[in-house]
């Protein structure tokens, strides 16, 4: 698999002093996640600025040059970064569309999954992996996930699959790749949700198709919505493309019913710029992560297991006394977040499937017991130092 090489990226420290809009260093968070906000001259969870702000004076060429194109929808801005996305991932199409959503749908749809079919996914995860599902009129199946990786349980999993089975969606959560080797040993098709996850070692490769978004928080990152589909077989690769632009291949013969889902030029433009250095943002994300267990988190906490392919898109922790720590953060000015709060199987919109509280018991437990702490690209140590005292603090452990 090709990677792209680290160009430069610096790793800068966030002045704690500093005063920006509130808007461009704090994307707002997903409905699912409950948000423990910091003050206003606090640790962010996620500080998108910091990473572009030295790829500012870069940026603003591209996006001139975009300007002098007049081509703002596909074209070749689109093209190129298309090219560049499947040699980076080692696949042989890569599809730009509108938003990471999209890609889960139209992807479902070029496996022609509808009406009478199943999808099991799991329920600890945002709500578009299943939404995605419901909105091609199949089924979602919830299947538990693992303790430890939060991912999910291939045991699970098998003893939900049915003769209406057609495919299992495998979420890369938090950055951490899912069990594609024992997933695909059930002899189900596999769609990669790795939303969360690109440039995570070994995704893209299993499933049909693989999915991906490039909302601002995630660690390749567009300067507003963005999506991709990657697929290794040409005919379903086909139908996406043809399904992004309403069914069509030429805009005068529609074969499918499809749908406005297209990446802007603009949003391609700024990928571009940002995919040459994302190999070093990740590679920064799991020296971060180093550093919180080598300052003592895990002495009050439990840390996500490490893992090679893991690139930490959240640094997520687990206690049973969550909402004591998130207190304290939040006192001393540092964000922190519950994920998945109220797990997919829960929510109102999908209790049409008749789930009750208690079917998915790990799910459960991770959602009452996890909370996302700082990280990002270019953490600083010192803001690290902060996040660790203050949660040692807050449980009487000595710091």
């Amino acid at each position: 698999m090709t990677r792209g090489k680290d160009a430069g990226s610096a790793h800068i420290g966030r002045d704690m002093g500093a005063t920006e809009d509130a808007a461009s260093r704090r994307p707002a968070p997903h409905r699912d996640m409950a948000a423990h906000p910091e003050a206003s001259s606090g640790i962010p969870l996620v500080d998108v600025k910091a990473q572009y702000a030295p790829l500012i004076p870069e940026l603003q060429e591209r996006f001139a040059a975009v300007l002098e194109s007049g081509r703002f929808i596909l074209g070749p801005e689109v093209e190129a970064f298309e090219r560049e996305a499947a040699a980076f991932l080692g696949v042989p199409h890569a599809i730009g569309v509108a938003n990471g959503t999209d890609a889960l749908v139209l992807s479902l749809e070029a496996l022609r999954i509808g009406p009478g079919d199943e999808v099991l996914c799991p329920a600890f995860t945002f709500y578009a992996t299943a939404e995605a599902v419901a909105r091609t009129g199949a089924t979602p199946v919830f299947a538990d996930i693992d303790p430890t990786t939060l991912n999910l349980d291939p045991e699970d999993v098998a003893a939900r699959i049915t003769p209406r089975t057609r495919a299992i969606v495998a979420v890369h959560l938090f950055g951490r790749p899912a069990p594609l080797p024992e997933l695909a040993a059930l002899g189900v098709p596999i769609v990669e949700d790795a939303a969360q996850a690109f440039g995570a070692d070994g995704i893209a490769q299993t499933g049909i198709c693989s999915t991906f978004s490039f909302y601002p928080t995630k660690n390749l990152f567009a300067l507003g919505d963005g999506g991709l589909v990657t697929c290794l077989e040409d005919e379903v690769a086909e139908r996406v493309r043809m399904l992004r632009f309403h069914g069509s291949r030429d805009k005068v013969i529609f074969e499918l019913v499809g749908t406005n889902s297209r990446l802007d030029a603009i949003q391609a433009a700024v990928l571009r710029v940002f995919l040459p250095h994302l190999t070093g943002w990740n590679a920064a994300r799991r020296e971060a992560a180093s550093v919180y267990s080598d300052l003592g988190l895990g002495e009050a906490v439990e840390l996500p297991l490490d893992e090679p392919g893991h690139v930490y898109h959240m640094y997520v922790v687990r206690s049973s006394r969550r909402e004591e720590i998130a207190a304290a953060l939040a006192e001393a000015g540092i964000a922190s977040a519950s994920y998945y709060a109220t797990p997919l199987h829960l929510q109102p919109a999908l209790a049409f499937l008749g789930y009750e509280r208690g079917a998915l018991p790990e799910t459960e437990r991770a959602a009452a017991e996890n909370l996302a702490l700082p990280m990002w690209g270019c953490i600083g140590a010192e803001a690290q130092e902060r996040v660790v005292e203050t949660v040692r603090a807050a449980l009487g452990v000595p710091v």
